[in-house]
């Protein structure tokens, strides 16, 4: 082989090997940058989740918060009606009491006097 043809040789070699390592290294890239899309991608969509969840949390948290308010408030209803009925039965107890001891004691002295 003479000295221009083992140049060329070299040279085409060379070329060879250069091409195949700028494919390399652009394969290299491609993967680098869809690994970080993935990457990425794989957390915002966690970010999403977590957030939603808290938010489910919280709405049912103070939704249960408000139903537990609601409840006492009618147990405290229900004791305030319950203790004014028992009032206004007490009082119309008194007063029925009040009647026949008057009616009594005009009917005795009624007959006291005839």
């Amino acid at each position: 082989m003479t000295p221009e043809q083992s140049y060329r040789q070299d040279e085409m070699l060379q070329s060879s090997t250069v091409g195949k390592t700028g494919a390399w290294v652009i394969i290299a890239v491609v993967v680098v940058v869809v690994v970080v899309v993935v990457v990425v991608v794989v957390v915002v969509v966690v970010v999403v989740v977590v957030v939603i969840v808290v938010v489910v949390v919280v709405v049912v948290v103070v939704v249960v918060v408000v139903v537990v308010v609601e409840v006492v408030v009618l147990v405290v209803v229900v004791i305030v009606v319950v203790v004014v009925v028992a009032v206004v039965i007490v009082e119309v107890v008194v007063v029925v009491v009040v009647v026949v001891v008057v009616v009594v004691v005009v009917v005795v002295a009624t007959a006291a006097v005839l």
